[in-house]
């Protein structure tokens, strides 16, 4: 026995892999403008002295926390 078609389920099938393909390209090209526009860009899109500033400030918190604890102590 033939299969019966259906036509509206298949059209849909196609529209969505079409669209999923659309997105995909449409990301890697702004990726790719993204690149050339500041090289200085890692993989994971985030810039080296951004990275070192949250280090410091991280630091800088726990230096912060460590002097709070230290002026708060009056018998140490």
């Amino acid at each position: 026995m033939a299969r019966r078609p259906n036509y509206r389920f298949e059209r849909f099938e196609r529209q969505r892999t079409k669209a999923a393909k659309k997105a995909k390209r449409a990301e890697a090209k702004q990726v790719a403008r993204d690149n050339k526009r500041d090289p200085a860009l890692d993989a994971d899109d985030t810039r080296p002295e951004d990275e070192a500033t949250a280090v410091e400030s991280s630091e800088s918190d726990e230096a912060t926390d460590e002097e709070a604890s230290e002026s708060s102590d009056p018998t140490a």
